[in-house]
């Protein structure tokens, strides 16, 4: 069953990537009308992110095509009974990229602002969904002994659900201001930079809550936080990736300061998985039917040969990444061909 647990980690590297990822493309997008005062300002923001955005985005279709293929059960459970759901964030996704690109097709000052604030809704609508998402994961959704999930969209939408929601609205608006100190410069970059540590200290405070809440929920993702106390060492060491960050931010290390951004953001998804570890998708009203990484799973031939697979193609999609990076690196500046 090594290959079960493999798919498990891989699965949760390659979510992690995404919100590593696109999740700065969605921080640019929240933090646009704060920073921006004028149309130079905001087309500086666009392209901060315009060679990479769609590239981050492959990342979240990995992640569907290996729950699909890994773990068909929670795949289908997530898509019938999130169905709702799911369409939004299809649409939310569907807005940010025609907001960027149609955005400088005409000079217009009203066109352009109408694409403006459908380009930070949407980010922050992305954000936020992603977190009730994971709030809803966390506290456990009524399935059947058949994998039949019911659940109506504003059953969804619970107190802590939406506390996830707004968690997740800083986290990634917080890594987003951190990765523009690294494109940015003159009064952009002095904006930021004296808006990120006000998102450490929001983010701060909305996470303890969340910490605490979570530990005292009565769902078996909490009690595995009291019975594994070695979970523990992912959200303490994500809390000090974020001090890390934001005395690199003083120093101006940029570059320290956005690793240890994404660092945080690794070691929080590492915390959940951990504490979930080895169910994928749990069960509120009978712990008996949560799916976990063996009654969820594929036949051993199946992730035997995506295994396969994805070792001859995941370098590829690395290289691509790290290629697209490189070549497109340092501080923003216009030019014709820019958004």
């Amino acid at each position: 069953m090594w290959l079960n647990q493999l798919w498990f980690v891989l699965y949760v590297v390659i979510i992690g990537g995404y919100v590593i990822l696109d999740g700065f493309d969605l921080g640019v997008g929240m933090l646009s009308p704060f920073l921006a005062r004028s149309d130079h300002d905001k087309r500086v923001l666009l392209n901060s992110i315009g060679p990479v955005w769609d590239g981050n985005e492959v990342w979240l279709v990995l992640g569907g095509g290996a729950l699909f293929a890994a773990f068909p059960f929670v795949y289908a459970s997530l898509f019938s009974g999130f169905y709702l759901a799911l369409m939004a964030v299809l649409l939310v996704l569907i807005m940010r990229a025609v907001a960027i690109e149609f955005r400088s097709k005409r000079e217009s000052a009203r066109w352009r602002t109408t694409w403006d604030w459908f380009f930070t809704i949407s980010s922050t609508g992305i954000a936020f969904l992603l977190g009730v998402a994971l709030g809803n994961v966390l506290r456990g959704v009524p399935i059947d002994d058949q994998g039949n999930l019911t659940v109506d969209f504003v059953g969804l939408l619970h107190p802590y659900a939406l506390l996830l929601g707004v968690a997740g609205v800083l986290m990634l608006a917080l890594h987003g201001g951190i990765y523009l100190t690294m494109k940015l410069s003159d009064e952009l970059l002095e904006r930021v930079e004296r808006l990120v540590p006000r998102l450490v200290v929001a983010f701060f405070v909305v996470m303890t809550v969340v910490i605490v809440w979570t530990l005292f929920l009565p769902e078996d993702f909490a009690q595995n936080f009291r019975d594994r106390p070695w979970t523990a060492i992912f959200p303490a060491a994500a809390f000090v990736a974020v001090v890390v960050a934001w005395r690199s931010i003083r120093a101006r290390a940029h570059g320290r300061a956005f690793v240890a951004s994404a660092t945080m953001i690794a070691l929080l998804m590492a915390s959940v998985a951990a504490a979930l570890y080895p169910v994928m998708l749990p069960a509120s009203n009978d712990p008996a039917n949560s799916l976990t990484i063996y009654n969820a799973a594929s036949t051993q031939e199946t992730l035997t040969v995506m295994l396969v697979v994805a070792v001859l193609g995941m370098p590829f999609v690395l290289l691509y990444t790290a290629g697209v990076y490189y070549f497109f690196r340092g501080r923003v500046q216009l030019d014709e061909d820019s958004y």
